[in-house]
């Protein structure tokens, strides 16, 4: 407890200055990369050919129009928040977890293995449970390789889980193609290559809205965010990620295991896009195949950049960026602008963030306003927002 007060101390001392209210500041950040990115998108509906005030509505109705749009949207919202809670626990250690698309396929695989294994008769009650925590598993070890070459060898956690990324992509192909791994039995040329349907006892219920088919992943995303948040916010595996992101050196010196906090927090972050595996093949239609993925890993990404390290924004965040998912596939059935401009804005959003980060920190501080020491090293400045 004392190794854990002085970390505390230390790092109330370096949070204690004024922060930046200037353009700086990463609410305004994120609010003119919003603003930025959604002009860029227009422009790119209006050189399909599409009338903007048509885009917009399209994109509306396609988010809000109906209980259905809404319904899936939040759904889509609960899978991005996961995967961007991961992102912002390996963040906070100092880590960049980009393999949030390879997590959630071992963690859809995982889930599949045991949705379609579990014996007739089995409840929900434990059969949900059994499920979403073999996702788990399946995305936790799949980081954990990562996270291994990281504090062994000191191979970048970036190049490791990005490529990490199309070996789990080439899996789910493998196990839907292949009838002795999760492929539905062929029983003639127009079978699909997908895995049987779940059980149904591993079915996500409802929440039970009229017309709506949002799920209770919803919940399971907002509670961990909440329990997350104040994990890292007040306990001691909490102050020692920190203390390990913001001066890994300093924080050996204060008697923390650097080694075993990095995997910890790259290893959580893929148990937790595994869990957004999981959610997706126990959500309708309850299958695992090809690209079931649909991104949401790079789009996950995005959101955790753009919320820097809050719980708060990770959760608004990803209602934007999940109605946003629904609102493409109406902008290309009734607008005629490709789905794919959605992408587009997610990347645009991407740049803006990395190019703000790089105008920060090239920026010239002022010594006496910033500096802050600890044995005699200078405390690196705090981005994140707190949770």
């Amino acid at each position: 407890m004392d190794t854990v007060n002085t970390i505390r101390s230390h790092l109330s001392r370096v949070a204690a200055h004024p922060r930046d209210l200037s353009l700086r500041n990463p609410v305004v950040v994120g609010l003119g990369a919003v603003v930025i990115s959604a002009a860029v998108g227009l422009l790119l509906a209006a050189a399909a050919g599409a009338d903007p005030a048509t885009a917009i509505e399209a994109l509306v109705d396609g988010t809000l129009g109906s209980p259905f749009a809404v319904g899936t949207s939040m759904n889509s919202a609960a899978v991005l928040m996961l995967v961007a809670i991961g992102f912002t626990i390996a963040y906070r250690a100092g880590l960049v977890n980009v393999g949030g698309e390879g997590q959630i396929c071992l963690g859809g695989i995982a889930a599949t293995a045991v949705g379609v294994s579990l014996p007739d008769g089995v409840s929900a009650v434990l059969a949900i449970p059994l499920t979403l925590a073999a996702a788990v598993l399946g995305g936790a070890l799949w980081a954990a390789i990562a996270a291994w070459l990281k504090v062994r060898r000191g191979a970048s956690e970036i190049i490791t889980t990005l490529l990490l990324n199309f070996v789990g992509l080439a899996l789910v192909v493998l196990m839907v193609h292949e009838e002795g791994l999760l492929r539905q039995p062929v029983t003639s040329s127009e079978t699909l290559p997908q895995s049987e349907s779940l059980a149904e006892s591993t079915h996500l219920p409802l929440l039970g809205l009229t017309k709506n088919p949002a799920t209770i992943a919803i919940v399971l995303a907002v509670g961990l965010a909440v329990v997350v948040a104040t994990l890292l916010r007040y306990s001691a595996i909490g102050i020692r990620l920190r203390a390990v992101g913001l001066s890994p050196s300093a924080a050996a010196r204060l008697g923390v295991p650097i080694d075993r906090t990095a995997f910890l927090g790259l290893t959580t972050a893929g148990g937790c896009a595994g869990l957004a595996g999981g959610l997706l093949v126990t959500t309708a239609p309850f299958v695992l195949a090809e690209g079931f993925s649909s991104g949401f890993g790079f789009s996950g990404l995005v959101v955790g950049l753009l919320a820097r390290g809050s719980m708060i924004a990770v959760a608004g965040v990803s209602l934007l960026f999940g109605f946003l998912v629904s609102g493409g596939i109406n902008l290309q059935l009734e607008a005629g602008v490709p789905s794919s401009t959605i992408t587009v804005v997610q990347s645009v959003l991407i740049i803006l963030i990395a190019a703000t980060a790089w105008w920060a920190s090239s920026s010239p501080t002022k010594p006496a306003a910033t500096a802050d020491t600890h044995c005699g090293t200078p405390a690196p400045a705090i981005e994140e927002v707190p949770a």
